[in-house]
């Protein structure tokens, strides 16, 4: 029931993002890796089903690239205020959902733990970490590569989303990892028990 609770708020939040976004060019770009994600959980559901938890941050996930593509992550208007209120320099919408991208860490985790040799210790740890980053990585990739495509204009400016800051992708790549690390610090304990109960069998869940 939580399942289908979740996935009726982002839908919601999707149809919402949806109408009259600032761009609808920019709208897709923003919206379509998270829709990508929703349409393999989805369609992977009866098959690979994953915990509660999961599913909990790829919803997070979708309804923050939701809200961005619908403002566009410069625009986003709390974040406009809170840079208002507190004097910054730029609105960290953009900053803010890279941190939270870490969290997708918990979702690498589950997968490695149920499709892959690793048990708990150290080598889960790194190489969750590391395919984080390296997703993180990717994306950025992909957002320059967009902008290269693009060649400018203000679709380019809003996708990229550096707002001038040259050190734009190290920062979103190291709150990416910063955000992981926390995440799997504070988590794992609670996703360890939502897997227990989901895996069974002869050999049992003992990592």
């Amino acid at each position: 029931m939580i399942h289908i609770i979740l996935l009726l708020i982002v839908i919601t939040v999707f149809i919402w993002s949806a109408i009259r976004p600032v761009r609808y060019f920019n709208w897709t770009l923003e919206v379509l890796p998270a829709v990508t994600i929703l349409i393999i959980a989805i369609t992977t559901y009866s098959k690979f089903r994953l915990t509660t938890l999961s599913y909990f941050i790829i919803a997070i996930l979708s309804i923050m690239m939701f809200i961005g593509g619908h403002y566009t992550f410069p625009k986003v208007p709390l974040f406009n205020w809170i840079k208002d209120y507190f004097d910054l320099k730029r609105n960290d919408y953009d900053r803010f959902g890279h941190f939270l991208k870490g969290l997708l860490a918990i979702v690498i985790r589950e997968i490695l733990i149920r499709r892959s040799p690793l048990t708990k210790g150290i080598w889960l740890y790194t190489v969750t970490l590391s395919i984080t980053l390296a997703i993180s990585a990717l994306y950025e990739i992909i957002e320059w590569l967009g902008s290269v495509i693009i060649k400018g204009g203000k679709v380019s400016e809003d996708f990229l989303g550096t707002q001038g800051d040259v050190w734009d992708t190290q920062w979103d790549m190291f709150l990416s990892f910063i955000g992981a690390i926390l995440a799997l610090l504070t988590f794992s304990n609670l996703h360890t028990k939502q897997l227990r109960k989901k895996i069974s069998g002869p050999n049992n869940f003992n990592r």
